[in-house]
């Protein structure tokens, strides 16, 4: 059975993912305590369900303990195990829980050296479902959608189950520095050292998906330099991610703006690796 697990922080956009599986066909279980996982595997398997999608979060956090293990277990039995997992920085938190209303899921906690009528602020509720789910954010690939819009989520969760099937998905994604480093990234190159045609005028309008950005940068000997040396590094380093049974492996590529020496460069290196590798290619700081 082809298992997609959804978890991750509160407010990150959880139920964008598992609307958009189930708008795909999925069969899909929404806030399903870990504990229950391995029997509902067992009673969907005699339901005849071939593809089963689960989200859990903090609110199950007395059986969050269990999942690493019951993961374990459920890859060991042959089944076919992805977590998805998705977080978000705190102030973009906080912004969403502001808009919404919403009281987040740990809110009613209290701190051991407080009486019942004391509630966790919504930071603190923030940090401490971070330390719940420590252990489970290494167990899949991560979308840090802080910046993210609603429509490019749900592009990015589709082009995940596209490549669903494969032993290891290669995402290249570009990034701008002023934006911060994005959290799901696994190796970060930094490309800013190169010519930026954010000071040409002519160029300044068009993205590194551009021909006339493509131009100028081709025509630069330093930018294929680095490039090279991107590419060989990850070459080099992705067999060890392939034993370390990684389901996807997260390469991203900051410039200042995000828009043309960091979009360059993923879009050649996915172009290089697509020859032999399962690729996606995303731009955190563009409209598509």
């Amino acid at each position: 059975m082809h298992i997609i697990l959804i978890t991750g922080i509160s407010g990150s956009g959880k139920s964008i993912a598992l609307r958009v599986l189930e708008d795909a066909g999925y069969f899909c279980i929404d806030n399903l305590p870990p504990k229950l996982l391995r029997a509902l595997v067992t009673n969907s398997l005699q339901d005849g369900v071939e593809t089963l999608v689960v989200a859990t979060d903090a609110r199950s956090a007395d059986s969050l303990a269990s999942l690493p293990s019951d993961i374990a277990q459920l890859k060991a039995e042959g089944h076919d195990v992805k977590v998805l997992f998705l977080t978000s920085s705190t102030e973009a938190l906080v912004a969403r829980f502001s808009e919404t209303r919403r009281s987040h899921p740990l809110s009613h906690r209290i701190r051991p050296d407080q009486n019942p009528a004391d509630r966790l602020t919504l930071i603190e509720c923030i940090q401490a479902e971070r330390e719940l789910l420590v252990e489970i954010e290494g167990l899949g690939h991560t979308i840090d959608t802080s910046d993210l819009s609603t429509n490019k989520l749900r592009r990015w969760v589709k082009d995940l189950i596209d490549t669903q099937h494969a032993s290891l998905t290669l995402m290249f994604e570009s990034f701008a520095f002023k934006h911060g480093v994005p959290l799901d990234a696994d190796l970060v190159f930094d490309v800013r050292t190169l010519p930026n045609p954010h000071y040409d005028p002519l160029l300044r309008p068009f993205s590194g998906r551009d021909q006339p950005v493509i131009n100028f940068l081709n025509s630069q000997p330093q930018v294929a330099d680095l490039l090279n040396d991107i590419s060989t590094f990850v070459a080099k380093w992705l067999p060890s991610f392939k034993q370390d049974n990684r389901s996807y492996l997260t390469v991203a590529i900051g410039c200042t703006g995000g828009q043309h020496r960091s979009v360059y460069m993923v879009e050649q290196l996915a172009k290089q690796f697509a020859e032999t590798e399962q690729v996606v290619v995303r731009h955190r700081q563009l409209n598509y």
